[in-house]
């Protein structure tokens, strides 16, 4: 493939990616993980403080990166704050992903590059947590990036390439925690492709002085992020200290709790409600890709070190218990670029010009149906349960509420000031902070016997769990609503009647 035609695929692929991943940011109620994120990052945004907190969220990266989106559009507060603002940091670099790949062109190929890139524009998975404000996307990123260093420093060791290295793996770090697992993989790969490889070493004291420059520039930015930029020193050894709570949760037995192959039944085949998923194009392209891989293996140190890495990576996180979709990002990734591979092996095998365009018809059907797949994941279905990547979604009835407590906070004389007493429990109270942003009185319990007085309050939220300890206190001053939050998940809306006649007035 000449350069044109590369440059060409290459700026379809980022086309189709951001189209994507931009259209719509709001479509989707927000996932309380996201609003938890935004609300963390709100408090950055009008303080200008962030300290790591080790038993709730991950890494900074996240929080600082949106600061310039923010800011570009005029936003300072969370109240300003919107979907589109947040969900487009994710998305620039799910799509910037597609940059990164040509730098693997010289050891992979363009062709294989060019379908990856194609694979990974129209990906349902890689797209659809793209869309989300979490840090999933911003770890793939990096960790490609790191992986690109690396392999060029095992082929070609030079201290610039080592820093290159260290800074990305910092960042990954500097992401989130499950970069122990991605980044120590990358490595183990690296070592053993180069040992098939025909790649030069360089002496070993060069080497080791290029090891301490890249762990150097690693935790130099490691640091810089988890200490708030030297505001928190301690942030860093926190980071550290949270490994025994991502230990304790990664076993402990929970709703997260998965079998070993679950990633793989996800993206291979799905079907509920006469809906069926799969990516199982990608599955098998990328197991045409190791194929290639291993025959490669004695000279072709690439193909060997991206299939390891994907290899080895995958294995780690199904053997973890605790599972959530979007884990499977890091590994993935390596399966699309692996994918990438298996397609070009296909058509630069067929023996004939029509063989070979047969070949490419074939490829860009299956990849059509994946593109199928990507907008109904993202666009139809995309808070639906039926779609695979569905995960503990916020219901699309949820922002409902929202709208209905700033209706009645219109006609409240207190306005945005209405008191609001929310009780609940911690997992039925998100995403309400982010939906009820701009109202300055929302108090937060997880018992109605801790919230105080409450039949003088104007509106009230309750979980299930508190819906009669609410019922025996407001009796009939309230008019009670009902709003589904999660898929088997209510709250009942309390509205005091007053309050409720006015409004219908």
């Amino acid at each position: 493939m000449n350069r044109f035609a590369f440059a060409c695929l290459m700026g379809v692929a980022l086309a189709i990616a951001l189209a994507f991943r931009l259209a719509a940011p709001d479509l989707r109620p927000m996932h309380h993980d996201e609003a938890n994120q935004a609300v963390k990052f709100g408090t950055l945004l009008e303080t200008g403080e962030y300290q790591y907190d080790r038993e709730d969220h991950h890494g900074p990266t996240l929080y600082y990166l949106t600061l310039p989106a923010a800011w570009a559009r005029g936003q300072s507060t969370l109240a300003s704050l919107d979907e589109q603002t947040l969900r487009v940091v994710p998305a620039v670099f799910g799509s910037a992903l597609i940059l990164l790949l040509p730098l693997l062109a010289g050891g992979l190929g363009r062709g294989a590059i060019a379908a990856g890139a194609l694979l990974s524009a129209l990906s349902p998975a890689l797209t659809y947590y793209s869309r989300f404000y979490i840090q999933e996307t911003l770890l793939v990123f990096f960790t490609i990036g790191f992986l690109i260093a690396l392999g060029r420093y095992a082929q070609r060791p030079a201290m610039a390439t080592a820093c290159w290295a260290g800074v990305c793996a910092g960042l990954a770090y500097a992401t989130k925690e499950t970069s122990v697992i991605v980044v120590p993989a990358a490595a183990a790969a690296a070592l053993v492709a180069h040992r098939f490889s025909r790649a030069p070493g360089g002496s070993a004291g060069v080497r080791v002085a290029h090891l301490a420059a890249g762990t150097a520039a690693a935790l130099a930015v490691a640091f810089v992020f988890y200490s708030s930029f030297f505001r928190h020193p301690s942030g860093l050894l926190e980071s550290v200290r949270a490994f025994s709570t991502y230990i304790n949760r990664g076993v402990a037995a929970g709703s997260h709790i998965q079998p070993w192959d679950y990633y793989l039944r996800l993206l291979s085949f799905s079907s509920s409600g006469g809906l069926v998923w799969t990516e199982g194009l990608i599955l098998a392209l990328a197991l045409v890709g190791v194929v290639v891989a291993v025959r490669r293996s004695s000279a072709g140190f690439w193909p060997t070190y991206v299939a390891l890495y994907s290899v080895i990576t995958a294995v780690a996180f199904s053997l973890v218990p605790y599972k959530t979709p979007w884990n499977l990002l890091p590994f993935y990734i390596g399966f699309v670029l692996l994918a990438g591979l298996g397609a070009a092996a296909l058509v630069g095998s067929a023996r004939s010009r029509v063989a070979r365009g047969l070949a490419v018809a074939v490829l860009l059907a299956a990849a059509w149906h994946l593109g199928v797949q990507d907008w109904r994941a993202n666009f139809r279905y995309q808070a639906d349960p039926r779609n695979p990547y569905v995960y503990a979604q916020t219901s699309p009835d949820f922002p409902r509420l929202a709208r209905r407590i700033a209706d009645l906070a219109g006609v409240h004389p207190d306005r945005n000031r209405m008191l609001v007493k929310v009780m609940a429990g911690p997992y039925e109270q998100w995403p309400l902070p982010w939906y009820l942003r701009r109202m300055t009185r929302v108090g937060y319990w997880s018992r109605a016997a801790e919230a105080g007085r409450l039949d003088d309050v104007p509106v009230i939220i309750a979980s299930q769990e508190n819906a009669d300890a609410v019922n025996a206190v407001v009796g009939d001053t309230h008019v009670s609503e009902f709003y589904g939050l999660r898929p088997d998940v209510l709250l009942t809306v309390y509205i005091d009647r007053t309050l409720w006649s006015h409004f219908l007035k």
